[in-house]
């Protein structure tokens, strides 16, 4: 799963969340800081309202939390919805003795991005592709 810390960056980087089913989260409030949610349409549903998006938690009485805006809610994202975000650019996934590595083709040039793991590495390469669109 990506670090809290690299979806941070994303957000940060400007690198929108739409809530949609299977999609994890964490709450950015106090006292959720371990605690890892996933969106679903039995128990946390995603609501798009004028004033914003509300992540509604269904049938959770014992948490007391019946919803959460979602600007208090950093998502987690998963390797293939990192993929999916590089599109085109992304050329390949491989092992390294330590990790991962990334190959994107960033203004004509292979960029070649480690991590850790694989989340990381697509985590980092989307980063990178956001950055140099600046």
């Amino acid at each position: 799963m990506l670090s809290r810390s690299l979806a941070d960056d994303l957000r940060l980087a400007g690198v929108r969340w739409r809530p949609a089913s299977g999609d994890a989260f964490v709450i950015t409030r106090e006292g959720f800081e371990s605690d890892v949610f996933v969106v679903s349409d039995m128990t946390i549903e995603s609501h798009e309202f004028e004033s914003g998006t509300i992540l509604g938690f269904n049938g959770t009485t014992e948490w007391a939390l019946d919803s959460v805006a979602l600007e208090d809610a950093l998502w987690l994202p998963y390797e293939h919805q990192l993929r999916g975000l590089l599109g085109g650019t992304f050329r390949s996934l491989s092992r390294t003795e330590t990790g991962y590595r990334v190959d994107l083709a960033v203004g004509g040039e292979i960029t070649t991005i480690d991590g850790e793991s694989a989340e990381d590495a697509y985590a980092v390469a989307l980063l990178t592709l956001v950055y140099a669109a600046l």
